[in-house]
């Protein structure tokens, strides 16, 4: 790891004061040196990777929802996707509503087949489809997450879809999960396991059927379990809205529940700590975010994963 990447760092456009340099300081190195240079230096490097000549799959879909702090992660999650699976699933990219005109432009790039979803087109649609749904319109409008449900729902052009969140970094082939895409009589949802309990509320107080730690960052859903009058309904369950970043997650297992659900093996599941050995996919999902840098592209990196 060459020090000389120091120099090139961006500090902005604002006067570099004492007390700045200080502040950028303890913010770009907090997490450690090595987890800066794999984030600022090595990160951007995805953006000079071809385009995959992959042909496009439409028998199922990903869907992501991205921002303007997460879009060059996302790129990533969906990079090293397409190279362990070798496959080219039909992409939709939701925009949360602040991706930059640049970061539209390098998904653009990166990705020529992809539907991108503007926030505008998103809202319309979902005007007219929440509109007898009252719980569900009213969560939209204040809970970015929700979009995840309700405009994946919305723009999903397949009877099967593929969850990515974009904090998630592919080794190896997925062989499980590609599994279950393959096979037609799979009629399951399946998504990976949480490492701690991600509800809102307790679905077996409520003396609902549902699995513990159901994680919505990977996994296949089907079209049919995302049903508007189920979340509708089940949007009225005491303190179902008392976590903004979990509402999103419960619904998801809500639906998956009632729909019929199965795990993703214990490979895939969300957990603290290095990396387990032979594992095809990691989920750096909160505070495991600094080993997604220091831990996986690092490895990525040396594996050759970034042309030369």
């Amino acid at each position: 790891m060459s020090v000389h990447w120091l120099l090139r760092l961006d500090w902005g456009n604002h006067p570099i004061t004492a007390g700045r340099l200080v502040y950028l300081l303890k913010t770009k190195f907090a997490d450690g040196l090595r987890v800066a240079y794999y984030r600022d230096e090595v990160r951007p490097r995805i953006l000079s990777m071809p385009t995959s000549d992959l042909p496009e799959d439409r028998s199922c879909e990903i869907h992501v929802l991205t921002s303007a702090d997460d879009w060059l992660n996302l790129i990533w999650a969906l990079r090293t996707f397409q190279k362990a699976t070798g496959r080219n699933y039909a992409l939709c990219i939701h925009d949360d509503g602040t991706l930059t005109a640049r970061a539209l432009e390098h998904l653009r790039t990166a990705f020529p087949s992809a539907r991108i979803i503007s926030r505008v087109e998103a809202d319309a649609r979902a005007a007219e489809m929440l509109a007898p749904f009252l719980r569900c319109e009213s969560l939209r409008a204040r809970n970015t997450l929700s979009l995840k449900v309700f405009d994946f729902a919305a723009f999903l052009e397949a009877d099967r879809m593929i969850l990515l969140d974009s904090d998630i970094l592919f080794f190896d082939k997925p062989t499980a999960l590609l599994a279950a895409l393959d096979d037609p009589h799979f009629t399951k949802n399946t998504l990976n396991k949480d490492w701690r309990d991600g509800y809102t509320i307790d679905p077996a107080a409520l003396g609902i059927d549902c699995p513990a730690l159901i994680n919505s960052g990977l996994g296949l859903i089907h079209r049919a379990s995302l049903r508007l009058d189920w979340i509708e309904q089940f949007l009225a369950l005491p303190g179902i809205l008392s976590h903004p970043h979990q509402i999103e997650q419960t619904l998801v297992a809500l639906c998956s529940a009632k729909y019929g659900f199965q795990m993703l093996p214990a490979e895939y599941d969300v957990h603290p700590g290095p990396r387990n050995p032979g594992a095809p996919s990691r989920h750096y999902a909160g505070p495991m975010r600094p080993l997604m840098y220091r831990e996986g592209i690092r490895e990525l990196l040396e594996k050759g994963f970034l042309p030369q």
